[in-house]
């Protein structure tokens, strides 16, 4: 596990640190402590569950972008081992923020498509921190008409900013890009499931997220904006930032009980980042039942699905002259 730790975990990397002593002390010594190991990993347990079951929004938020959390390539590496990365929109260049490729998932073949943030100052850098340019989606489209044609379901995995907004992409077509991927993913006959595993941000996180079943992480977040944007547009004022994360209501608890997701995955206890293979174990049982579901479906019924999903969320009120 990375050394870095949020305000809110410092108790519990405490309590790990004293446990861990604990155990070298009883190998080092030959002295028999595992009574006291077993109420101090009970105690652990316990803060663990208290500590993570009372978050508030913006705490949610900080652990979403946790620097040790699981990126998509993490999860694939578990997910389909055999997975094969192609590369490339064949109109201007890569889109490294964006990775897809196939692989095999218990036995059933699957696109792939996740956004990748980076670790280390070099990768963050060619992965344009998460933030993917037109290029990254066009790659994306392209792979997804290739599954369709060969009848593979499409998993996505979301953990963006958002999409870049710099100059070069604008003049290359950011937002034509991110349109023609929200068509296109509304009609594809073939089953989609789309994971918010740690950041989804507005349309950028969108552009991949049209999905039949839309997933989110339990501490994962899912917004139009993020926390500090929306704290700099409505008061001028980053202080503000946890007052906009409550407005926001962007964790995955407030978009189940709003019917935006679907359906929340479980973490290990104190977040994915403290058990990466076993989160990623859950994460594959939960999208082999989904896809096996939605495989049942015929390709009519898929696109038929996926499009009274998103036109059922919200409420709307027509307003007519003069009543």
């Amino acid at each position: 596990m990375s050394v870095a730790f949020l305000d809110f975990e410092k108790r519990i990397l405490e309590l790990e640190g004293k446990l861990e002593e604990l155990r070298s002390l009883s190998k080092l010594q030959n002295t028999d402590f595992s009574s006291e190991i077993r109420k101090m990993n009970k105690k652990l347990k316990q803060l663990k569950k208290i500590t993570f079951s009372k978050l508030s929004r913006w705490q949610k938020t900080q652990l979403a972008r946790h620097p040790a959390r699981p990126y998509a390539l993490d999860y694939i590496k578990e997910l389909a081992p055999d997975w094969v990365e192609l590369q490339g929109d064949r109109l201007f260049g890569i889109g490294p923020s964006i990775v897809a490729g196939f692989g095999t998932m218990e036995g059933r073949s699957v696109l792939f498509i996740g956004i990748q943030k980076g670790r280390e100052t070099k990768e963050k850098m060619f992965r344009n921190f998460g933030m993917p340019h037109p290029e990254g989606y066009r790659k994306a489209l392209r792979l997804m008409k290739l599954a369709e044609k060969f009848s593979r379901p499409v998993v996505t995995l979301l953990d963006t900013p958002g999409a870049f907004p710099g100059i070069g992409a604008e003049e290359r077509g950011q937002a034509e890009a991110v349109a023609r991927n929200l068509m296109k993913m509304a009609s594809l006959t073939v089953p989609v499931v789309c994971v918010v595993t740690g950041e989804g941000g507005s349309g950028g996180a969108l552009a991949l997220g049209v999905g039949n079943k839309v997933l989110m992480l339990e501490h994962s977040v899912y917004s139009v904006i993020s926390p500090e944007g929306c704290a700099a547009i409505l008061w001028k004022d980053q202080a503000k930032v946890e007052d906009a994360a409550e407005a926001l209501a962007l964790t995955a608890q407030d978009l189940l009980g709003n019917k935006m997701i679907d359906e929340i995955v479980r973490e290990p206890a104190g977040g994915a980042h403290r058990d990466p293979v076993l989160a990623a174990h859950v994460l594959k049982r939960v999208l082999r039942r989904h896809i096996d579901q939605l495989s049942q479906l015929s390709p009519q019924e898929l696109v038929k699905q996926r499009r009274d999903r998103f036109r059922n969320i919200g409420l709307y009120f027509e307003q007519y002259p003069g009543k």
